[in-house]
């Protein structure tokens, strides 16, 4: 996985946020799956369907599912997938959502296929539930895959399988099976969206929503007061999801984005004008013929400021 993939996952495997981006989407943001009664389930241990003896088709299936965060309740098993920027849609998302949930329950129908096994149970059976070992009576665990976009670009790929399909005939569609991924996208959120999310996440998805607007961003810091005090890891995901330089040491715990963004913004500002200055001082030694002292005069900077401008660009030139 790249870089932005192991950030993004590592925040998604927290408790807390994780279940806030399930009650979010799935209940509205009341809080109805409780964060403590979550299970990681380990990906790796999720067979191919039937046990195919396909090394590279088994292969494959174990490396999609390492981007999934899988977790579990006594309700449901949630899949939480990371989408981190435009380039990343996945024009065959519901192709890759669906063999997820797939596996998940192809990874069920094993498991109690195995307890039946153990328990030796077959008697009251016909062979067909037997050879099968998923009887009348068992049941799965809906299995719901969330797919979020860490970017504030809209979506732009499929949402459903039918929209992928090389026919429109709805007599044929009708026969498919469908599917149609859940999307939490920033840019489709509402501000009355973002404020159903309970934990830090609001505070992640609002940012990246408002990442290209400037305007808009520093309203968004102004009065998300989380943001003053964040998790080290979603800051992490903020300045890597968004590009924003955010200094952030291996052993801190909380950052204060509002103020890596002011100094963030400081600095460029600072950099304009002092790129302005340079440009001015080209421009009258160039044009004018002004004297470096004059110009340091006029830009007020040091005679050996002045210099060494000029001393770069000779260099740069020089370069060329």
């Amino acid at each position: 996985m790249g870089k932005i993939d192991t950030v993004t996952k590592d925040y998604m495997k927290k408790n807390t946020v994780f279940a806030d981006a399930c009650n979010y989407f799935i209940y509205g943001g009341r809080q109805i799956i409780d964060p403590d009664k979550l299970q990681e389930l380990d990906t790796t241990e999720i067979a191919v369907p039937f046990g195919s003896g396909d090394e590279d088709f088994v292969q494959k299936y174990r490396d999609l599912l390492k981007a999934a965060t899988v977790m579990m309740d006594d309700e449901a098993a949630y899949l939480i997938l990371g989408v981190e920027n435009e380039s990343d849609v996945k024009y065959a998302e519901p192709v890759k959502a669906g063999l997820y949930d797939f596996l998940q329950y192809s990874k069920q129908v094993q498991q109690t296929a195995a307890r039946h096994r153990k328990a030796n149970d077959r008697k009251g059976h016909d062979s067909g539930e037997f050879l099968s070992g998923f009887y009348k009576e068992d049941t799965l665990t809906p299995v719901i895959t969330l797919v979020i976009l860490f970017d504030s670009k809209t979506w732009d790929g499929p949402r459903t399988l039918h929209s992928m399909m090389s026919t429109k005939n709805p007599n044929v569609l009708k026969c498919a099976a469908d599917y149609r991924i859940n999307l939490i996208e920033p840019a489709a959120m509402s501000d009355e969206d973002l404020d159903k999310f309970q934990s830090n996440l609001r505070a992640v998805l609002g940012f990246i929503k408002y990442s290209n607007n400037s305007d808009a961003l520093d309203a968004f810091l102004s009065k998300e007061s989380s943001l003053h005090n964040l998790d080290a890891e979603a800051a992490r995901v903020i300045s890597m999801c968004t590009n924003t330089q955010i200094d952030i040491d291996e052993d801190t715990e909380v950052v204060d984005v509002c103020k890596a963004v002011q100094d963030m913004n400081n600095k460029a500002e600072q950099k304009g004008l002092m790129d302005g200055k340079k440009e001015m001082a080209f421009k009258l030694h160039d044009e004018e013929g002004f004297s470096f002292e004059k110009i340091a005069s006029i830009a007020s900077e040091s005679l050996a400021t002045v210099q060494r401008w000029f001393a770069e660009r000779s260099s740069t030139v020089s370069q060329i």
